[in-house]
């Protein structure tokens, strides 16, 4: 073997260790970070989130980021500052209506019982009269809140209607701030242990109003790594 052929086997297997050989360098996963926005909300992804089956799906590394409502997920989004996020229907449609830079990658479903209107010393509508009533706005739970009222011919301007997040509204509820909250588990499942449910929405959605709950991507972030959202729809599909 002449000395020129060493010297070439020699760069040849450099260059495949390296991974240029293969072209991996420009478009492996493990150079990616993805900042994904997730909420405290009961859903089959946050199983495969736990145990690391994302991140060894994608090859990518991943930054979890909690978030209590839909429309700060949203807002990180139109920032840059994440790159996929779980939101509800309400939030989407109106990002949709700014015409952000996103796209749904995945529906997870209707959102039913896990999200309603608990209250304590509320029998009926009739009596949401004059009450304190807690929401995240511009959330499903507020989309939901309003379309309740409008079915039950209840005036929104006749109660007050206070902005609160989920950690928030509990707060409140135990220190007796508030008489019901239209929020999701599982802070909902903590207002029903002393509250009772006036309406869920899996009424809302008879009564002509379903919200469901999606994961969106950054534009951005989908055109320039459109592998790593594929291979993050696959894993959340299989939970």
């Amino acid at each position: 073997m002449t000395t020129l052929t060493r010297r070439a086997l020699m760069a040849s297997a450099t260059f495949l260790a390296m991974g240029f050989g293969l072209g991996l360098l420009p478009a492996r996963a493990e150079s990616v970070t993805a900042v994904i926005a997730w909420q405290p909300i009961v859903e089959p992804s946050r199983v495969p989130q736990a145990e690391g089956a994302y991140e060894k799906a994608t090859g990518a590394s991943i930054e979890w980021t909690r978030f209590e409502s839909g429309a700060d997920v949203v807002a990180a989004i139109a920032s840059g500052a994440v790159d996929i996020g779980y939101v509800g229907s309400s939030p989407l449609a109106a990002a949709a209506s700014r015409e952000l830079p996103i796209e749904t990658i995945f529906v997870v479903g209707l959102i039913g019982p896990s999200e309603a209107l608990a209250v304590r010393g509320i029998e009926k509508p009739e009596d949401l009269a004059n009450k304190t009533i807690a929401t995240p706005f511009v959330s499903t739970a507020h989309y939901s809140l309003l379309t309740a009222l409008k079915h039950w011919n209840v005036d929104p301007a006749s109660l007050r209607i206070l902005n609160l997040r989920p950690p928030e509204i509990a707060a409140a509820w135990e220190r007796g701030d508030i008489d019901g909250a239209y929020v999701w588990d599982p802070v909902l499942a903590e207002l029903k242990k002393t509250g009772s449910v006036l309406a869920t929405s899996s009424d809302v959605a008879n009564w002509g109003r379903p919200t469901f709950d999606a994961w969106i991507v950054r534009k951005e972030f989908a055109d320039a790594h459109p592998d790593v959202v594929r291979k993050f729809v696959e894993v959340t599909g299989q939970a």
